[in-house]
């Protein structure tokens, strides 16, 4: 194989979704690895605070090495302020709730802002079956990595003339590069591309190109395409088909939806931005955004999506030993089913949950 440049890849991301109770390599830290590290905290908008507070108080359980440098930000804002914007180049890390979307207005979305200020190119979300929650499929365990900063979902569009609206798509390899060169360093065994080339001739026949160069690179790898519509009814009839999913900004917001509605809902699934310099970690799909004004107000959210996600963040710190205990705690409270919000067929509070995931940390 050609020498490649190592991507920034959430470091060994998914080696944490797969939840082992053991881990076969002795993880070896640099001298001074162990030193606390400052963590820009964005709570966020609706249930946001509910799920971060949650992290807060399982990381300090762990005792784990990092601290939170929080900001009070709100979708509802023209831009995300200046200083959060510094503090997350600073610490180079951030863990946020969700920020709410403006529909309609003209009014730019502060998620889509952050992506594009930082670069953070590759949005990566794990959808798989926890152990103990019962799905309609079994074997899931699905990496859809979409490209995050172009394309419809980006909102580079203008108006032309009046009433006729313009929106601007593009295409990059260097997403293409991401979903290989992860699917190496986490020994998957499949990349499918997800277009639609046979309409978006030149622009998704773009993306397809891409691919296929890097495809050449990593013979190890198999390499599949599928068309965006055949690829949700597909889903939908047999996940356990899919290992690593590339895809272009719209296409990859619907397929990390289904993918994560289909393996438990979106309440467990982890995920994380990333780019050359910079990572964000988040909850994974973000169907209904920021969650219902009533489950705010009952304090029943659901924290687990964000404990796997700041699990994610533990190990791209370099701090895996503190990433497994918090992975396998959240693993037992989910196979116990004694602790469950109402979204996964309980009605136990956020608090509850946390307790739980307490009280089996190892």
């Amino acid at each position: 194989m050609a020498r490649r440049r190592i991507i920034p890849l959430l470091n060994h991301l998914t080696s944490s979704t797969r939840l082992s109770l053991t881990r076969s390599v002795t993880y070896m830290p640099r001298p001074g690895d162990g030193a606390p590290r400052a963590v820009t905290l964005i709570p966020g908008d609706g249930v946001g605070p509910l799920v971060t507070n949650a992290v807060e108080q399982v990381m300090e359980a762990m005792h784990a090495p990092v601290f939170f440098e929080k900001y009070d930000v709100h979708g509802d804002l023209s831009r995300v302020p200046q200083e959060v914007i510094e503090s997350i180049k600073k610490n180079k890390v951030c863990l946020k709730g969700g920020l709410r979307t403006p529909v309609g207005g003209g009014v730019s979305s502060l998620n889509v802002q952050l992506r594009k200020e930082l670069d953070l190119y590759a949005s990566l979300v794990n959808c798989f079956n926890l152990p103990g929650l019962p799905t309609r499929h079994e074997n899931v365990d699905i990496v859809v990595i979409r490209e995050n900063t172009e394309g419809e979902y980006s909102g580079l569009e203008h108006e032309v003339v009046p009433g006729v609206v313009e929106s601007l798509k593009f295409c990059s390899e260097r997403i293409a590069k991401y979903a290989f060169e992860y699917a190496y360093l986490n020994n998957r065994k499949t990349v499918t591309a997800v277009h639609k080339a046979n309409i978006m001739k030149l622009a998704d026949g773009l993306f397809l190109e891409s691919c296929r160069e890097i495809a050449t690179k990593y013979p190890s790898i198999k390499y599949n395409e599928i068309i965006v519509d055949n690829c949700c009814m597909q889903l939908v009839s047999k996940p356990e088909q899919f290992d690593v999913m590339v895809t272009p900004n719209l296409y990859g917001n619907l397929v990390a939806n289904t993918a994560a509605g289909i393996a438990g809902g979106t309440g467990v699934m982890p995920g994380g931005n990333v780019g050359a310099d910079h990572a964000v970690f988040e909850q994974g799909a973000s169907a209904g955004n920021v969650g219902k004004d009533k489950i705010v107000q009952q304090k029943k959210a659901n924290p687990v999506a964000l404990l796997l996600s700041s699990a994610m963040m533990l190990r791209h710190l370099q701090f895996p030993s503190f990433a497994d205990r918090l992975e396998t705690a959240v693993k037992r409270v989910i196979s116990e089913g004694k602790y469950r919000t109402k979204d996964l067929g309980g009605d136990s509070s956020t608090q509850e949950v946390v307790d739980a995931v307490i009280a089996n940390l190892d």
